[in-house]
């Protein structure tokens, strides 16, 4: 029989790992910290690590937001791993890979890996857990059973960390994992949900960003709010189209991590994605925008990985590929409206 997870971690002096210290990373180790499970909060850059220390807080990229006193943060992947039961990875999608692989020298038996990262890899067209699965199986670590997740829905880093009431879901393949990691989650703000469709969580959470880099467009093109939800709408359309070819259960992409997640990306003044959007349909370059952001978009690459495997699939995305012709092409925005509006008529 496997041990509870909770019950682990709590034998385990409460311990948990969150790798990655941007504003998610941060955010999720403040809300498990504040449950009394002792977090090590891991950064790439002992520098950032050492303000964090100091500070008490993620001045860079969570300002304001107090570290409760079980959140340690740490350098060595060694300490912030080792004998952990519970790690949840939110390193950026383009150094997933590099990181996890690093990683994966420390892991412990029966351990569950929660992947709190939002983008598709660019060369293999893999989502996260597919990319770890990997990993641990060219590691041959199949013998060590470790289970892997996700984590996924409408959650701004900065609101969850201010308490704000907040859903999620919580994605494991085995349902009674997923609802023990729903359990050691769940706070009187943070209400969160349990499924088994790892896929449709991380295609959702993944293509939701690109979408919100065309509602950004059409704000910054100066359109209304006829245009914006015609494009979410069509927009949810595309991602379920992408999600059933990958066997994704088409519910999902009506519930939080889908149309839950997409709304909010798509109309939220904290959106990144939106944010580059709105820039690109106000006139600006993409490396201008690069260049005045401190936090990742990860839309941004995430919209090359999925046009190149919308090709391979051959599956009909008409927004994705006008935003990745903005992007990638430098193709006029009020061409790429124009163009995505003169389209031949359809049934809906």
């Amino acid at each position: 029989m496997k041990p509870n997870l909770n019950q682990v971690a709590m034998k385990n002096n409460h311990k948990i790992a969150v790798i990655g210290a941007g504003s998610w990373g941060t955010a999720l180790a403040v809300l498990l910290a504040g449950k009394n499970y002792a977090v090590e909060l891991w950064g790439h850059s002992a520098d950032h690590v050492d303000r964090l220390i100091r500070d008490r807080e993620n001045r860079k990229y969570l300002p304001g937001i107090l570290f409760p006193s079980m959140l340690l943060p740490v350098h060595q992947l060694k300490k912030a791993v080792e004998g952990t039961p519970i790690i949840v990875m939110a390193v950026p999608s383009h150094a997933y890979r590099k990181v996890f692989v690093e990683t994966v020298p420390f892991l412990c038996e029966n351990c569950r890996i929660i992947s709190a990262v939002k983008g598709i890899e660019n060369k293999t067209l893999q989502t996260m857990t597919q990319v770890m699965a990997e990993v641990i199986a060219e590691k041959n670590l199949s013998a060590k059973n470790i289970e892997l997740g996700v984590i996924s829905g409408p959650s701004f880093a900065k609101e969850v960390a201010k308490k704000v009431p907040t859903a999620v879901t919580i994605g494991f393949h085995n349902l009674q994992t997923a609802k023990e990691i729903q359990n050691i989650f769940v706070t009187d703000f943070f209400r969160v949900y349990s499924s088994q469709d790892i896929i449709g969580l991380e295609i959702s959470a993944s293509l939701k960003n690109i979408i919100a880099i065309a509602a950004g467009v059409c704000d910054g093109l100066g359109y209304g709010l006829n245009t914006r939800a015609a494009l979410i709408t069509r927009g949810l359309a595309e991602i379920q189209r992408l999600g059933i070819a990958l066997n994704a259960d088409p519910l999902t992409f009506s519930g939080l991590s889908g149309l839950g997640d997409l709304l909010l990306t798509c109309t939220g003044d904290l959106s990144r994605n939106r944010t580059v959007g709105l820039k690109l349909g106000e006139g600006k370059t993409l490396d201008q925008i690069k260049s005045e952001m401190s936090m990742v978009a990860e839309g941004i690459k995430t919209t090359q990985s999925v046009y190149d495997l919308a090709q391979k699939l051959n599956i009909e995305m008409p927004i994705l590929e006008q935003v990745y012709n903005i992007i990638y092409k430098n193709k006029n925005c009020s061409e790429a409206v124009k163009d995505l509006l003169n389209r031949e008529l359809k049934v809906e």
